[in-house]
């Protein structure tokens, strides 16, 4: 816990929920001990559900902040709380996955992304492999066409990709609305 940055990512979590309605609904993949995506979220007053695998980081996330609905699973065997959400953050998560994992979360979350909903998650824009700096573990990236294919497939848009003040490259995803 200490050695996560509290202040990266903050801000740009902060910026991307402003595209949500008040009182919206947002899913933290990876969510470790709330702060400090998590803490932005609940602070801007949405409704805050997260997802670890870490028994230890969900207990201090819910010693932090009680409101927030958790769930200590790995991010591909929830269910998501059998809900669907307005926004989804998966910060720092994506890119330790498999590259199947990968593609299959994505599923995941255009299943329970309402439409005209949100998906920010971070992963460096070129294909690339390499040991992440603060969990050790082998860690790869899809790269950006590769992404995009796959969002693509999933009714989602890839609507930007931005740097923040850590300079973790991220990417902003909408879900297309429904035609009626």
């Amino acid at each position: 816990m200490s050695s996560r940055n509290h202040c990266t990512g903050a801000a740009t979590v902060r910026e991307w929920s402003r595209a949500l309605a008040p009182n919206s609904s947002v899913l933290d993949l990876g969510c470790g001990h709330g702060v400090p995506i998590s803490q932005a979220l609940v602070e801007r007053g949405f409704t805050v559900y997260g997802v670890d695998a870490s028994a230890t980081l969900i207990a201090a996330l819910h010693k932090r902040f009680p409101e927030v609905h958790l769930e200590c699973a790995a991010v591909e065997d929830s269910e998501f709380f059998h809900c669907t959400f307005d926004g989804v953050v998966a910060w720092g998560l994506v890119f330790l996955l498999p590259a199947s994992v990968q593609a299959a979360l994505i599923h995941q979350v255009a299943r329970v992304l309402n439409p005209g909903g949100r998906f920010l998650f971070t992963s460096p824009p070129e294909a690339v492999t390499w040991l992440d700096a603060l969990t050790g573990r082998a860690s790869i990236s899809l790269g950006t066409d590769r992404y995009q294919q796959i969002l693509h497939a999933e009714g989602l848009v890839l609507v930007g990709e931005e740097l923040d003040e850590g300079e973790n490259h991220y990417y902003l995803v909408s879900k297309r609305m429904i035609d009626r």
